[in-house]
């Protein structure tokens, strides 16, 4: 379906540009990258896509993102946490925003350039923008990673800590030392609604890391009183190998009150480092339906059953 896709946009004059992360031999990340199938890659050169892939050394190339027709009225941008492999749209929980802005779209294009013009993942992210708004008025506001990964991380600690009714976290790992420690001070006061959910065992895998590293030893009893305090539900996943299934919990929302940061970005100390991206909205709508799915995914997984239930 997608190379039909690419097939027609390509034939009535589209320029089509595609940028990936390209499998190296270092040692797996937690979480893994996705396995490239270089023949779907090939069967898009053959189409005429134009192609560059990333090399993910030392860090990935882990955006998930499409830009239309940027600095045209009909401008879009296409964003969330869904790889482009089968078990991303059959076996994995996922989501994906969309967005018609063409000056949000030209800062994607622009985070886009930089690793277009110069392949180097810690080159990138440099894109600063303030707040936008949407037809509808919807307030939005990108962030880029490594080169804006700290305003990032504290922009979201602070939007956790200044929460007044709810917090909702739906991430893969949650390994990012400011926002971990804001959500173990939060969950110690015990005054808002907090719960989420994550992958249990790419965590399992992270607390071993963390086992072995004097300065992050801290963070496995934070992550076990939030985990504990908020009631994360926990998907048990298929351990990453080579060739396996990959049915991870690999959505990446953070709900505060009425803000929701969704993207490509883990809440991990490693996705600092990546090429990452996420996209903060203002909307109480846009929040509502987060919370309702992290919620249904949460109790899916051992989390609190869903209210009414």
């Amino acid at each position: 379906m997608l190379s039909e896709s690419f097939a027609a946009a390509v034939k009535r004059g589209v320029a089509v540009r595609m940028i990936f992360n390209q499998d190296h031999a270092q040692a797996i990340p937690v979480p893994p990258p996705p396995e490239i199938d270089w023949a779907f890659v090939d069967q898009l050169k053959s189409l005429g896509v134009a192609i560059k892939p990333v090399p993910g050394v030392p860090d990935l190339m882990h955006h998930k993102y499409v830009v239309r027709d940027a600095a045209m009225p009909q401008a879009a941008v296409l964003t969330g946490s869904t790889n482009w492999t089968n078990d991303s749209w059959t076996r994995e929980e996922n989501v994906i925003v969309t967005a018609a802005s063409a000056e949000l779209a030209g800062a994607y294009r622009q985070n886009f350039e930089e690793l277009w013009e110069r392949p180097d993942v810690a080159l990138s992210g440099r894109v600063s923008a303030g707040w936008l708004s949407l037809a509808d008025s919807t307030r939005v506001r990108p962030y880029f990673c490594p080169g804006r990964a700290l305003k990032l991380v504290h922009a979201m600690s602070r939007t956790i800590s200044s929460a007044i009714t709810r917090v909702r976290i739906c991430s893969p790992v949650i390994t990012s030392g400011p926002i971990l420690g804001t959500l173990a001070e939060l969950c110690e006061q015990g005054k808002i609604d907090i719960s989420g959910v994550y992958d249990a065992t790419q965590m399992d895998e992270v607390q071993r890391q963390w086992g072995g590293q004097a300065t992050a030893s801290w963070k496995i009893g934070a992550f076990h009183s939030v985990a504990a305090a908020a009631r994360f539900g926990s998907k048990r996943s298929t351990p990453y190998a080579k060739g396996s299934v990959h049915d991870f919990m690999h959505a990446k929302i953070l709900v505060a009150d009425d803000y929701v940061y969704v993207g490509s970005f883990n809440l991990s100390h490693s996705g600092e480092s990546n090429a990452e991206n996420v996209l903060q909205i203002e909307s109480a709508a846009v929040a509502d339906t987060c919370a309702a799915y992290i919620d249904k995914i949460a109790a899916r997984y051992g989390g609190p059953p869903l209210k009414g239930s």
